[in-house]
C-alpha cells in the first residue's frame, strides 16, 4: 500500500519542488518517478524546499505578467474545482526547471475534496449525458476556440513550468485544440451497427452509451495535451471528467481548467462536467480504487502504470494505460540520409528527450553507419549552441524537468561507459542555473545491453550497427515496451515488411518520419509494457463508452436462436 502511495505521489514531480527527505537514499528515479519509495505517508512527502528559489515568485516578475493578466493565476491558487474553486490539502510550490525559481503555489486537494469532486461530477453527468451528442460536440468546439484565444500564454506556461521550448509548448496546446475540432465532428458520427438477425421479425442492433465519470491522471511531460486527448473525446461521448494533473505542473492544470470552465459556464453547463483535483498519491490511489470511476486513464511510467492497472483490475474497472517507450529508429542502406538526420535530431533531443516517443535507439545499417554517425555529431554540435531558456524563441533544447532527472541522466551514462560504451558526443551536465544537460550519443554497446533496454527519460541515444533489416527489426522488437518505431528506406519491399505481421510490434509504426510528433487523427498508444491503451483519434472513442447488443422482436412470434425448440 505505502509503496503505491508514495510512487503515485511523486509521479512526475521535481526533486527541487517536493522532496521526500527521509527517502532520498532509498529512492531511484525513473521517467520522473520514484518508483521504489517505501513506507512514507502522503503528508511526509509534501515538504516543500526552497533550494534554488528566488525571494519573490516569478508570477510577480513583469516578464511573466501573462500568468496574471491572461491566465488569471495568482501567487497562491486553489487546485480543486467542482464548479467552484477550493482546496484543503497541502500547498505545492511550482518551480521553473530552467532556473530553479518558484513560479507560484497551488493548494491541492485532500480525500474529502476528492469525494466532493466525484459526487459533483456524478450529478453533472446526469444532465450532460442527456444532451444530444452534437450539442455536446458544439460545446467542445467552443472549448477549442477558447484555447485558441489562449494559445500563446498557455504555451508559454507549459514551457515555463515543464521546461520544453516555447514552440513545443504552443504546439501542445494546439494538440488540445485539434482534438476539440476532431471531437466536434465525431459527435455527429458516433455510431453503432445494424446487424442481420437469423430470426424473422427481429432486428439486431449495437448501441453505445457513456460510462459516467472518467478519471484522468496525466504526466508532467505533456501537462495539457494528454488531458485534452482524453477529455474532449470523453465529453462528446457523454461522460464527465475528473482530472488529476502531475504534481509538478499544477499551474498548467489550474489555468487549463479555468479556460474550460469558462466555456461550460457560458453555456449553462455544470462546471463539474470537468472537475480538477490536484494532489498526490492519496488522490491517485483513491482514483485507482474508486468504483465510481468506471474508466481510469493513466499516463506515466511503466512501473507506476502497472500498479495502477492492477488496482483498477481488482475492482473490475477499465484502465487506459499510456506508459513508457524505448523507441527505435532504423536506417536502411537506401535511406535518404539528409532527411533522416533532420528527423533523428528532433526525435532524439526534442523536449530534452522527455517524450514517451523519443528515439532512444538508433539502429543503422552497417553500410551507412559511419556516414550517419558523422552527420549526426555535426548536427548535435549546432544544436548544442542553442540550449537555453525555453521561452527564448531561438532555443532548441530546454532543461530536464528536475534535479532527479539530471541524476538519472548521469547514472545512465555511467552505466553505459561501464558496460563498454563510448560517449561520442555530450555526456555532461551543463553548468548553469536550472537542470540542463548535453544531448548525448553513445556507441559501442551490444543491442541487448541492460542500459540500452532501459528507458532513460533524457536526451541519450544508443547507436547500434545492424547487418540487415531483419536483424534491425528483431532488435526493435526485443525490448519490453512497444510504443513508437520508425524505418527510413526508399524500398517498397522494406516498407511493407516493416508494417506487416513480421515487422514492428509497436502501436506506432512510422516510415521516413521521426518516432515522435504523432498526429491527433490516429489512435495514440502502444503494445506490451506500454500498456495497450489508445487515445485521441481513430476509434479510440470506444474506450470511453459501453457497448450493448440489442435484440428487438417486433413480431408476434417467439423463435429462439440456433433453432432451439423449448415447448
Amino acid at each position: 500500500m505505502n509503496r503505491f502511495r508514495v510512487s503515485m505521489l511523486v509521479n512526475c514531480t521535481r526533486q527541487s519542488e517536493i522532496t521526500c527527505r527521509p527517502l532520498r537514499k532509498l529512492c531511484s528515479f525513473y521517467k520522473g518517478t520514484y518508483h521504489r519509495a517505501l513506507g512514507q505517508s502522503t503528508s511526509s512527502c509534501f515538504q516543500v524546499t526552497r533550494r534554488h528559489m528566488s525571494i519573490s515568485p516569478l508570477i510577480n516578475d513583469p516578464k511573466y505578467s501573462f500568468l496574471r493578466n491572461e491566465l488569471d493565476l495568482k501567487e497562491e491558487n486553489n487546485g480543486v474545482f467542482d464548479g467552484t474553486w477550493f482546496g484543503n490539502g497541502d500547498v505545492i510550490t511550482s518551480v521553473c526547471p530552467a532556473n530553479g525559481h518558484e513560479i507560484a503555489k497551488v493548494r491541492a486537494g485532500n480525500i474529502s475534496d476528492y469525494n466532493r469532486c466525484v459526487e459533483a461530477a456524478q450529478q453533472a453527468w446526469c444532465s450532460w449525458a442527456d444532451l444530444p451528442a452534437p450539442r455536446r460536440g458544439e460545446i467542445v468546439r467552443q472549448i477549442g476556440d477558447a484555447l485558441r484565444s489562449k494559445l500563446e500564454p498557455l504555451g508559454k506556461l507549459v514551457s515555463l513550468e515543464m521546461g520544453k521550448i516555447q514552440t513545443e509548448g504552443v504546439g501542445e496546446v494546439q494538440e488540445y485544440v485539434d482534438v476539440c475540432d476532431f471531437a466536434c465532428g465525431l459527435s455527429r458520427t458516433l455510431k453503432g451497427q445494424l446487424l442481420p438477425s437469423e430470426r424473422p421479425g427481429h432486428v439486431l442492433l449495437e448501441n453505445w452509451n457513456s460510462l459516467g465519470v472518467i478519471g484522468v491522471i496525466s504526466a508532467f511531460n505533456f501537462p495539457i495535451a494528454v488531458y485534452g486527448w482524453n477529455s474532449a473525446i470523453a465529453m462528446v461521448c457523454g461522460n464527465s471528467v475528473l482530472w488529476k494533473g502531475a504534481p509538478s505542473t499544477p499551474l498548467v492544470s489550474v489555468a487549463t481548467t479555468k479556460v474550460v470552465s469558462g466555456v461550460l459556464e457560458a453555456n449553462g453547463i455544470p462546471g463539474a462536467v470537468c472537475c480538477l483535483c490536484s494532489g498526490g498519491s492519496d488522490i491517485g490511489e483513491t482514483m485507482a480504487r474508486d468504483t465510481r470511476l468506471p474508466l481510469l486513464s493513466f499516463t506515466g511510467s511503466t512501473q507506476v502504470g502497472h500498479q495502477v492497472g492492477m488496482l483498477v483490475q481488482e475492482r473490475f474497472g477499465r484502465h487506459l494505460l499510456e506508459l513508457g517507450g524505448n523507441n527505435a529508429l532504423i536506417v536502411h542502406h537506401d535511406a535518404d540520409l539528409d532527411m533522416m538526420v533532420r528527423a533523428a535530431v528532433f526525435a532524439c533531443v526534442g523536449t530534452a528527450g522527455q517524450r514517451c516517443t523519443t528515439t532512444r535507439r538508433l539502429i543503422l545499417h552497417t553500410k551507412v553507419y559511419n556516414q550517419v554517425l558523422t552527420r549526426l555529431k555535426a548536427a548535435y554540435t549546432q544544436v548544442l549552441l542553442r540550449v537555453g531558456d525555453p521561452l527564448d524563441k531561438r532555443t532548441l533544447i530546454g532543461p530536464l524537468h528536475s534535479a532527479a532527472a539530471v541524476r538519472n541522466y548521469q547514472d545512465a551514462i555511467s552505466e553505459a561507459v561501464e558496460a563498454g560504451g563510448t560517449v561520442e558526443f555530450g555526456g555532461k551536465v551543463i553548468q548553469r542555473p536550472g537542470f540542463f544537460v548535453e544531448p548525448t550519443i553513445v556507441t559501442g554497446l551490444p543491442h541487448n545491453a541492460s542500459v540500452v533496454h532501459k528507458e532513460t527519460f533524457a536526451p541519450i541515444v544508443y547507436v547500434l550497427k545492424a547487418e540487415s533489416l531483419d536483424q534491425a527489426i528483431m532488435w526493435n522488437n526485443e525490448v519490453h515496451q512497444g510504443l513508437s518505431s520508425s524505418l527510413f528506406t526508399a524500398s517498397l519491399d522494406s516498407i511493407f515488411k516493416w508494417i506487416g505481421p513480421k515487422g514492428s510490434d509497436c502501436g506506432i509504426v512510422n516510415v521516413n518520419i521521426p518516432t515522435s510528433g504523432a498526429e491527433i487523427g490516429g489512435a495514440f498508444g502502444g503494445e506490451k509494457h506500454t500498456g495497450g491503451g489508445r487515445e485521441s483519434g481513430s476509434d479510440s472513442w470506444k474506450q470511453y463508452m459501453r457497448r450493448s447488443t440489442v435484440t428487438i422482436n417486433y413480431s408476434k412470434e417467439l423463435p429462439l436462436a440456433q433453432g432451439i425448440r423449448f415447448e
